[in-house]
């Protein structure tokens, strides 16, 4: 027998999905598909050159988030279900300093400025609009992992949710420019992200039990292949 209470927790779900999957989409209008996540130079460097190395290239950007970015990611939203604007002020700092090549700064904060400005209109909350004046007085960058863990904070939605939409991100950020820059088909790619997004639960255990001081997010190749991109004479992506 259906009572009200499944009822309202069904409705309840179905609203988080739904969020979930308007907030996740690769299409969400923060320009995530101007940036590369480094594949450029890697294709014209030789590093990436077919299915095999693609997958490889992926599953680093993934695994360097999950110890880097995501770490953020979870401890702001627990500062923010707090409303603690210092606490992601610090964080958010602490993103910021990570990011050592100016495109990677670049690509961060412009996508967590259309994030936060995105989620004033549409979701209206107090806490985003206060964190919104925050960057724009520049006492904090605005840096993409931590608008989303507001953003998933003041609509209840949880930090796991936040870690699966930043981590597809990701993928289908890399896996959208190979299509632009290598001989690959959908469905390759479309396994591809099968079999990574398939990793989430393990590299969120990795995210939630690291403290903010254990976030890192150094990768010599990828270092080096983001100082490559900023002299190339011809480039597709922003990074």
């Amino acid at each position: 027998m259906i009572t009200a209470n499944d009822n309202a927790g069904a409705t309840r779900s179905s609203a988080w999905l739904s969020r979930l999957l308007q907030f996740g989409d690769s299409m969400f209008p923060v320009g995530a598909f101007s940036f590369s996540s480094g594949l450029e130079s890697a294709v014209q460097e030789g590093v990436v050159t077919d299915v095999a190395t693609l997958r490889a290239f992926a599953l680093t950007a993934l695994e360097q988030a999950a110890r880097g970015d995501c770490v953020a990611l979870i401890a702001a939203h627990r500062a923010a279900l707090a409303g603690d604007i210092e606490t992601l002020a610090h964080i958010d700092a602490q993103v910021y300093a990570r990011k050592l090549s100016g495109e990677a700064r670049v690509m961060s904060v412009r996508m967590g400025r259309k994030f936060t400005d995105m989620g004033v209109e549409v979701v209206g909350a107090p806490l985003l609009c206060t964190w919104r004046e925050c960057i724009a007085k520049a006492v904090t960058p605005g840096c993409y992992p931590i608008a989303l863990a507001i953003n998933f904070a003041v609509q209840e939605l949880p930090a796991y949710q936040a870690f699966v939409v930043h981590q597809y991100g990701v993928a289908t950020t890399i896996l959208g420019a190979a299509l632009r820059l290598m001989k690959i088909s959908h469905i390759e790619t479309q396994r591809i992200l099968y079999e990574l997004t398939g990793q989430a639960e393990a590299m969120y255990a990795v995210a939630a039990t690291a403290r903010l001081s254990d976030m890192a997010g150094f990768a010599p190749l990828t270092e080096i292949l983001a100082a490559v991109h900023t002299r190339a004479h011809v480039r597709l992506f922003m990074n």
